[in-house]
């Protein structure tokens, strides 16, 4: 794992324009009264290519769906709580009912927007996102693997979400990396032990639990679920039929989220101790991402801490 740390935010600003050279159909649409983090330099190279409506994420979601109609290749982005919250129901009539091509990144996800507090730490989008039929879900987890699954996105006939945070975080994968499909995970290391299932930030706190796991003679295999809807179904079977247990951790509520579908996957196809690493019943609030991380538990020592509980009661 490296030690540059760039944010997944950062990588999609990049991204975008290379789309954007690369496709002449590739379209941004913003709203409010703002130019978007996200869509700032798309906007700069593209002025011509980028749309803002000045009237809220609902009309900029209708906007983008309509250009999708017209078989233009659309991308939209906003703060979470509003991308998703505002703009729930035009997201399932206009774009997820009639599986239109649009793709959506939301920002500010998850307690490590830091001090701008609950209201904008989104805590719910993967659970509201990935109950859509047809609806590709991707948390990248790092800057590298932004990139390709922006790029992933941008390639499908559906529709897809995509979270990206502003944190700075650790390179795990190499610079280039494209090979991330909708339904894909990554096992980043290989283990016996315990499996954990991560995504996001969440990544790099678990390798960095396994490195310490295996001190104590365990050995954790770790699974990058960077499409959380689709699952990576099988590469977390195959890897719970070797270890017997398993671990999740998310930036994300408790409920609904890569937990809850990872426990679902096996509860259905091969039954093991699943313990989750999340949010629990409680809403975010003001502070640094490092005091939010520590408070919340989102940290390799809770990783450690649940993975040594599933691992007493793993299927042998």
């Amino acid at each position: 794992m490296g030690m540059q740390k760039r944010s997944t935010l950062d990588a999609c600003l990049e991204t975008l324009v290379i789309l954007g050279e690369e496709d002449r159909s590739f379209m941004a649409v913003e709203g409010g009264a703002g130019c978007s983090s996200l869509l700032g330099g798309f906007a700069s190279a593209f002025p011509d290519r980028c749309i803002r409506t000045n009237t809220g994420e609902q009309d900029m979601i209708l906007t983008a769906a309509g250009l999708a109609v017209e078989g233009m290749h659309v991308f939209v982005s906003a703060s979470a709580s509003f991308l998703v919250g505002r703009g729930y129901e035009q997201i399932r009539s206009a774009v997820a009912i009639p599986g239109l091509p649009v793709k959506m990144a939301g920002t500010h996800c998850g307690i490590t927007v830091g001090e701008d507090g609950a209201s904008l730490q989104m805590l719910e989008d993967l659970a509201i996102m990935r109950a859509f039929p047809n609806m590709s879900v991707f948390v990248p987890a790092d800057f590298a693997s932004a990139g390709g699954i922006l790029r992933a996105a941008a390639a499908l006939r559906s529709p897809a979400y995509v979270r990206v945070g502003e944190m700075p975080v650790p390179d795990v994968y190499a610079e280039g990396d494209r090979g991330f499909t909708p339904g894909g995970g990554r096992v980043l290391r290989e283990g016996a032990g315990v499996t954990v299932c991560c995504c996001g930030i969440m990544v790099a706190e678990a390798l960095k639990a396994a490195e310490v796991l295996a001190r104590q003679d365990i050995s954790a295999e770790v699974i990058d679920c960077y499409s959380v809807s689709p699952l990576p179904s099988q590469i977390i079977l195959d890897s719970v039929h070797r270890t017997g247990c398993c671990v999740t951790a998310e930036e994300h509520f408790v409920r609904g989220g890569l937990g809850e579908a990872v426990s679902g996957l096996t509860g259905t196809s091969y039954p093991v101790p699943v313990k989750q690493v999340a949010v629990f019943d409680k809403f975010g609030q003001s502070g640094s991402p490092q005091e939010l991380q520590e408070y919340y538990g989102l940290t390799a020592s809770q990783i450690v801490s649940a993975a040594m509980q599933a691992w007493i009661m793993r299927r042998r």
